[in-house]
């Protein structure tokens, strides 16, 4: 499925699949690392899941959500 970002703030950056079911959050922890969550939602067709990554850098952390967008981690 498709994802559209959502938000886009200072704070962190989300996209939103396009069933509503599920979404990517990247945002930059206190401590400098970057982390990135993958949600799905109770409602969703296939239950609910998460996946949760700390990575070093934004490019690692962009990375990891373009191949959760195209391969959901849960």
């Amino acid at each position: 499925m498709d994802y559209e970002q959502t938000t886009d703030t200072d704070e962190f950056t989300e996209w939103e699949r396009d069933d509503g079911h599920a979404t990517i959050r990247l945002r930059k922890r206190a401590d400098g690392q970057f982390a990135v969550r993958y949600d799905q939602l109770h409602q969703a067709d296939a239950g609910r899941a998460y996946a949760y990554e700390t990575v070093e850098s934004r490019e690692a952390a962009e990375a990891l959500v373009v191949e959760w967008r195209n391969d959901s981690p849960a």
